[in-house]
């Protein structure tokens, strides 16, 4: 007696039930029991409920003696929505060798890598595994590879996201390592290129898993992670909120959404919010917020390179990304750590036509041994870089003071800002009047009766007849002299203007920034 389709049909659902339970269920208790979800449960708490599609869930690694089975590849695949956009993902299943990737676990990502980008929707890695898969040799590294150069060939093309939920070691780091955004989970994610057990054998020190390489460290240290939280739905929640600032491919623009609130636009507060005193410190935060729709910013490395701040939210429900000085940290000066985390966003930004609005109130680059024999000159140079590739709406408001090369770093006419605004009380200057004073009227500081009086009033009188606005605005360098009162007014008009810009770099096959 011949089968039926419905014996078909039971045959494949059998199968699909095989591979949606992965390790089995003693594995998935073990990652509930570390606070882990399951590959398919943090799929569900990240997209639309019913969204998800699964691809290629009967793809099988080649089997040989003495081999385990790997339901599924140990790694998920699909396509689903966040917010009603499409969006493409891969979650790893610890449940299934570790989460070890093997030739076949690669091939799915690959595959599903080169969906998201030739529909041109973003791509989000969901990272559970213990590295390459031993048992299968040389063939797990090639398959790193193949997700390696995907990683390169699509950056600028489609967002790239990944979600570190649980160790990552070894060469599994370097594709979160190239991608955009890198999300991890407190005291359950780790990032290394060699573990605890290595670095003692190696150099003898001893330090455990998260000491190493934990979401604080990486958040705080490294900067390799961009957001951490101490959940995984608190994670997974936050890349939602950060799909939601851009658009699907570097072909179309952030989808513009209607404020949920009416806002006032002249905000009376930001008298109150910058002291005039430019040696006073605030939260430039306070600034970012009272701009932006309802207050809504979402800071990207919040906890690295604090004395500069970087994030996403909206004016008139149009995405914009934000750089701000922040003088509450290191008086607001660039450093290092500073120099990188800013050129990266704006980069990002400018590959995904995301506006840019420059904040500044900068001393200028941080001076010392240590920042030199660093790198301060090539690390510098790339936010001149950053900001001069850019072609995306580029606007600069000076809060209070812009001093020397730092001036023209962050976002100056000269390198090509649409639009360059002050507020009154702002010191633009090739130094600080404290320190232009003490240089230009050494002699008379010295030789006067009264020392410290003398220097006050020089100091005052430089400030007069340098450092103000008006002689920045009088060679064109600045475009207006705002009440700070009207900020985001002068923006969300110069945002709507800016809207069309189009602008043509000169031909080339690529630039070489000075990495």
């Amino acid at each position: 007696m011949s089968r039926d389709m419905i014996d078909y049909i039971d045959e494949m659902e059998k199968r699909r039930e095989k591979v949606k339970m992965g390790g089995g269920e003693i594995r998935m208790e073990a990652q509930h029991d570390r606070g882990k979800g399951t590959a398919r449960e943090r799929i569900d708490l990240l997209v639309d409920e019913g969204s998800f599609v699964e691809l290629n869930p009967f793809i099988e690694g080649r089997t040989g003696e003495g081999d385990l089975e790997a339901p599924g590849e140990g790694v998920v695949t699909g396509y689903a929505k966040i917010d009603g956009r499409q969006i493409f993902l891969f979650s790893q299943d610890f449940t299934v060798y570790g989460g070890a990737l093997g030739e076949m676990h690669a091939l799915k990502i690959a595959k599903v890598m080169d969906l998201a980008a030739e529909n041109g929707s973003p791509i989000i890695g969901l990272n559970d595994s213990g590295g390459a898969r031993i048992q299968e040799g040389v063939l797990s590294l090639d398959g790193y590879g193949h997700v390696f150069y995907r990683n390169s060939i699509y950056s600028g093309v489609i967002p790239q996201i990944s979600v570190i939920l649980g160790p990552c070691a070894g060469g599994a780091v370097y594709s979160p390592a190239i991608t955009d955004f890198v999300f991890m989970v407190e005291k359950t994610s780790q990032m290394f290129i060699t573990g605890p057990k290595v670095i003692e054998s190696v150099t003898g020190a001893t330090i455990n898993s998260e000491e190493l390489g934990g979401a604080k460290v990486h958040a705080k240290k490294s900067g390799n992670a961009h957001f951490t939280a101490p959940t995984e739905e608190e994670v997974l929640h936050q890349v939602r909120q950060l799909v939601s600032y851009l658009p699907s491919s570097f072909q179309e623009k952030a989808p513009i959404l209607k404020s949920a609130e009416k806002q006032n636009d002249r905000i009376d507060e930001m008298l109150d919010i910058v002291p005039v005193e430019t040696t006073k410190v605030y939260d430039v935060r306070n600034v970012v917020k009272s701009i932006l729709d309802n207050g809504e910013f979402l800071e990207v490395q919040e906890d690295f390179a604090k004395n500069i701040v970087i994030g996403f939210g909206r004016i008139k429900g149009e995405s914009i990304g934000i750089v701000a000085n922040n003088p509450k940290m290191m008086a607001g000066g660039l450093d290092i750590d500073s120099s990188d985390k800013c050129s990266r966003f704006i980069r990002f930004c400018d590959c995904f036509n995301i506006p840019i609005i420059t904040l500044e109130d900068v001393s200028g680059f941080i001076p010392g041994i240590q920042q030199e024999h660093g790198g301060i000159i090539r690390h510098g140079a790339k936010i001149l870089y950053a900001y001069s590739e850019a072609t995306v709406p580029k606007i600069t408001v000076i809060l209070r003071k812009a001093f020397g090369g730092a001036y023209v770093a962050l976002n100056s006419k000269a390198i090509g800002a649409d639009l360059v605004f002050s507020w009154p009380n702002a010191e633009i200057a090739v130094m600080g009047p404290g320190g232009a004073a003490n240089i230009i009227f050494s002699k008379e500081i010295k030789e006067s009766s009264n020392p410290d009086e003398t220097r006050k009033q020089k100091i005052e009188e430089y400030r007069s007849r340098f450092a103000n606005p008006y002689i920045a605005a009088g060679n064109g360098m600045i475009d207006d002299v705002i009440d700070p009162r009207d900020t985001r007014t002068v923006i969300a008009g110069s945002l709507e203007m800016l809207r069309k810009k189009k602008q043509q770099k000169p031909a080339k096959k690529h630039g070489n920034i000075p990495l």
